[in-house]
């Protein structure tokens, strides 16, 4: 049971070099307490962009086209700040204003937005670990649950409901 999909970039940094761009999807399992955002178990998609002059500017860019392209909207009301990573730096938290409300709620924790996509550039010893030189190439990597892209998507006020066989709640979908 793995807690995120980042082994499969691994591989694929391993065993094709670079440039390189995957996407890598799976479910995964973490081991803390649920909530209205939070489960036990998640869909997880991993991106991963290797090539020569990969900035942060061209990753912010990717996740303002993704998500605005995901909630079908030019104006989407995200920020930016940081956050670690393991094997990114620097690395950055990518959240969006919550949906659910407007003075803060159970699902954003009272804070008036929804984190929705961890990311970083790769930091360099990953790059060379993986057998890639990382004075010519850079890339950048991001992660996000898909459930709780839905959530915010179609207005889900619980993502534990994902998994609850609620034969109501499904048959909308």
């Amino acid at each position: 049971m793995r807690t995120h999909t980042s082994s499969v970039q691994a591989h694929v940094m391993q065993e094709q070099g670079a440039p390189l761009a995957v996407v890598a999807p799976g479910r995964v399992y973490r081991n803390e307490a649920t909530d209205a955002s939070h489960d036990f178990m998640f869909t997880q998609m991993e991106g991963l962009l290797i090539d020569q002059q990969v900035s942060m500017a061209q990753l912010l860019a990717t996740a303002r086209a993704f998500l605005q392209k995901i909630f079908n909207t030019q104006q989407l009301n995200i920020r930016v700040r940081p956050g670690y990573f393991p094997f990114v730096e620097p690395g950055v938290e990518i959240d969006a204003s919550c949906p659910f409300c407007t003075s803060g709620c159970s699902i954003c924790k009272k804070t008036g937005w929804i984190e929705l996509l961890g990311a970083g550039l790769v930091h360099p010893n990953v790059l060379s670990k993986s057998g890639i030189d990382p004075t010519r190439y850079s890339g950048f990597a991001f992660g996000f649950g898909i459930e709780r892209i839905a959530m915010i998507k179609y207005g889900i006020n619980d993502i534990r409901l994902f998994h609850s066989n609620n034969t109501t709640f499904l048959d909308q979908f």
